[in-house]
């Protein structure tokens, strides 16, 4: 299965991403204003890959002004249903519809993967007003946690290590990034981390064997935690690049 068709998966499943996947803890975002040495509030932001507005609802409670920029149908929809007060506009990283130089605050939240960073870099240095920021972060799970590697080595065992697609900021294309990892978590019942689980592309293509692996893996989690609660342990890592004032 190639990587556009996985990129292309999630729109048949726009409702179930936005109901189970991860939001992002408040420390995220203080981060991003200290990092890039301003305040989101009142700041143009443009949320790349929005999906269905699980950051952009965030950074417009921050007081940003956002516009989000999606390229899947279903993904669009289910934004527009869920953030009426947020524009998005159709398009992806690798050709945006922006203005030049006219962002204050670029963000790819859990998208930067799914672009060509020979193309998807530029792009934002031309968005980007001089002093203007990229960030890019991803909820990754944190396999430090006993049960959460031993699910990741299940899936890794049954699927391959190519299950987890995230392509973390690095420098590259003009772009030096700065990293600062953020750890969090949430407690969910089983069935909603089975619910998120299902939500990556990896169960949403029609790989051979997802519906078997995930009915073993909710044996598997009941048993371990008979009580139907268990804690998703995230580190979320941020990298942030500031286009030089002078370029």
């Amino acid at each position: 299965m190639t990587t556009g068709s996985r990129a292309r998966s999630f729109s048949s499943a726009a409702a179930r991403y936005a109901d189970h996947r991860p939001s992002y803890p408040a420390a995220l975002f203080d981060a991003v204003e200290e990092m890039a040495g301003f305040p989101l509030a009142g700041a143009r932001v443009a949320d790349v890959g929005a999906g269905t507005g699980i950051a952009s609802a965030l950074l417009h409670a921050r007081g940003a002004r956002v516009v989000a920029v999606e390229p899947g149908d279903g993904m669009a929809a289910e934004f527009r249903r869920r953030n009426p007060g947020v524009a998005v506009v159709r398009g992806d990283g690798n050709r945006l519809p922006l203005a030049t130089a006219g962002t204050d605050l670029l963000t790819y939240a859990q998208s930067w993967h799914w672009t060509d960073p020979a193309r998807s870099a530029p792009e934002a240095l031309r968005v980007l007003r001089p002093g203007g920021a990229l960030a890019v972060w991803s909820n990754d799970p944190d396999t430090g946690v006993d049960w959460i590697a031993a699910q990741q080595a299940r899936i890794e065992k049954r699927f391959g290590p190519g299950w987890y697609i995230n392509e973390g900021a690095r420098s590259q294309y003009g772009l030096r990034f700065t990293t600062r990892p953020l750890r969090w978590s949430r407690r969910v019942p089983v069935d909603v981390h089975l619910a998120k689980l299902s939500t990556h592309s990896l169960f949403l293509v029609g790989e051979p064997g997802t519906d078997e692996f995930l009915a073993a893996e909710r044996a598997h989690l009941t048993a371990l935690f008979p009580e139907g609660l268990l804690w998703e342990h995230y580190t979320v890592t941020l990298g942030l690049a500031v286009r030089p004032a002078g370029s």
